[in-house]
């Protein structure tokens, strides 16, 4: 059978390395010049930056998205690089110490910071044990057959049954139980920023599973009772290196890549997949199309509302979108490692997040001064930029749309006052730049072919639903951050991996 799949992101590429391993004729359609989506690694003056992914969770060896390279014989093709990352508010950072003190160093800091907090603390942490455990069990049934699933699935619904009364609460409602300081909730929320969603809409039980300890201390054991903690890894060389072994595994077997080719429509007949046609008018057949990319681009440009249930319009119109960047990427001419010891570092500058989110979704754009992070791959592979410089992604949340002007108006200014705000951390970084790229988000809308650019896909809300893979239109089939898998590098390549394993057997 012939499959078409649109869009080279790396969902796009795991169902192309798995369809040509069982036999089918494989071509996907890139409408960039550069394969990988926001998965891809830029390059400028010898620097090298990645335009999305950062400190990747899912590729220890035991974890799903190692499963899936290793299920597709290409998972040692890629240099994994385990590290950790740094916090920082206005009134404290978190570093790891410099001496061990154990699983829980980060609750003595805290309790130390917030005596008052103390058993909270305690009761929070508890939660967290369980949650860690319900992750780890939730990952073994994903990959357990016969019998073993159905024990699988009596001990972990045995384990949700003591957080029962939790599964409905928001995040804002889990840290208002056990904490009452809002410096503290911060602290497990900041990160739903990057989400760009609100605490009081993001599940509660997933404050603990966002906020991992073995992401802040790499010498934190992972052996728990029910397997092992999640961990996270850099990729030695960038993110494209990730991208090359999927797609050297699909054109290793025959497969094709095609840049620079826009899909302009997915051809419809009777509620059955004919084809696709190309920008330039060419029609291909094929049996299959796997779509990927932007929901109403896909939905209502690609295949037309005409074609479509209403149930399905109706879904799509109440999709909740993350919210876009404003990404800058520099190379410069000296050693930052004085300034940050880490290669990331998350520097939150307000601790109302919700406020914060609410702006943002408003149009009214921060300017850098609530929050930004600082990633310098340059630290973990040194190649990444001439030898004795360094390379350095700035980036923050920001409105898809602008409340005052635009982003193709504004954006040199812009970037310029996300780069004072990093000043602030790394002094006189800005004399030190030898070159600069700047990333709105008009710019990944032109680089992923999206309607409306949100950074991420569909945000991560407790009323989300999300297209399923399998669409209504017979033959066409919905990957990617946009459809059921949600977001997240992990994320995308299991969530592919489900989709056709449930194509293959819908076929056989």
């Amino acid at each position: 059978m012939k499959v078409i799949i649109i869009g080279s992101g790396l969902s796009g590429l795991t169902a192309g390395a798995y369809l040509i391993s069982e036999g089918y004729d494989v071509i996907i359609y890139e409408q960039n010049d550069l394969i990988g989506g926001v998965t891809a690694t830029i390059r400028k003056d010898g620097f090298s930056w990645d335009l999305g992914p950062l400190l990747l969770d899912g590729f220890a060896p035991y974890e799903s998205a190692a499963k899936t390279m290793k299920e597709l014989d290409i998972y040692d093709h890629v240099e994994f690089i385990r590290d950790d990352r740094g916090q920082s508010f206005p009134d404290f950072d978190i570093w790891k110490p410099e001496k061990y003190e154990g699983p829980l160093w980060r609750k003595s800091f805290f309790t130390r910071l917030f005596p008052e907090e103390k058993e909270g603390l305690n009761d929070y942490y508890k939660l967290y044990d369980k949650m860690m455990n319900i992750l780890a069990l939730g990952d073994k049934l994903d990959w357990a057959k016969g019998l073993k699933t159905f024990f699988l699935k009596i001990k972990l619904y045995l384990k949700l049954l003591t957080i029962f009364k939790k599964l409905k609460w928001s995040a804002q409602e889990l840290m208002d139980y056990y904490f009452s300081n809002d410096k503290l909730k911060a602290v497990f929320t900041g990160i739903l920023a990057d989400f760009v969603v609100k605490p009081s809409e993001f599940p509660g039980l997933g404050v603990p599973t966002v906020n991992v300890e073995s992401a802040f201390d790499i010498r934190i054991p992972l052996d728990i009772k029910e397997g092992k903690l999640p961990t996270y890894h850099y990729i030695k060389g960038g993110c494209q290196n990730l991208v090359d072994a999927f797609a050297d595994k699909i054109l290793s077997q025959g497969g094709k890549i095609e840049t620079n080719k826009l899909v302009k429509k997915i051809i419809v007949e009777n509620n059955i997949i004919k084809g696709v046609q190309l920008e330039d008018g060419e029609i291909i057949s094929s049996d299959l199309v796997i779509a990927s990319g932007g929901i109403q681009k896909v939905f209502y440009d690609q295949v037309g509302k005409d074609k479509l249930p209403q149930s399905l319009i109706e879904q799509i119109e109440k999709i909740v979108y993350m919210g876009s960047v404003l990404m800058v990427h520099i190379g410069i001419d000296f050693d930052p490692s004085s300034f940050q010891k880490k290669p990331l570092c998350y520097y939150y500058r307000t601790y109302d997040i919700e406020t914060s989110i609410e702006e943002c979704r408003e149009g009214i754009y921060h300017e850098g001064k609530e929050g930004f992070l600082i990633y310098i791959p340059s630290f973990h592979t040194p190649e990444m930029a001439p030898e004795g410089k360094h390379a350095i992604t700035i980036y923050t949340i920001a409105p898809y749309r602008l409340k005052d002007r635009n982003w193709d108006k504004r954006r040199e200014e812009l970037a310029e006052k996300l780069l004072i705000e990093a000043e602030k951390i790394i002094p006189n970084l800005r004399k030190g730049i030898e070159t600069k790229i700047i990333m709105t988000p008009y710019d990944f809308e032109k680089r992923i072919n999206v309607l409306r650019h949100s950074f991420g896909g569909t945000a991560p809300t407790m009323s989300q639903n999300n297209p399923s893979h399998r669409t209504p239109i017979n033959g066409l089939w919905y990957i990617g951050a946009y459809s059921e898998s949600g977001g997240g590098v992990a994320g995308v390549i299991n969530g592919t991996r489900k989709a056709i394993k449930q194509l293959l057997e819908n076929f056989q």
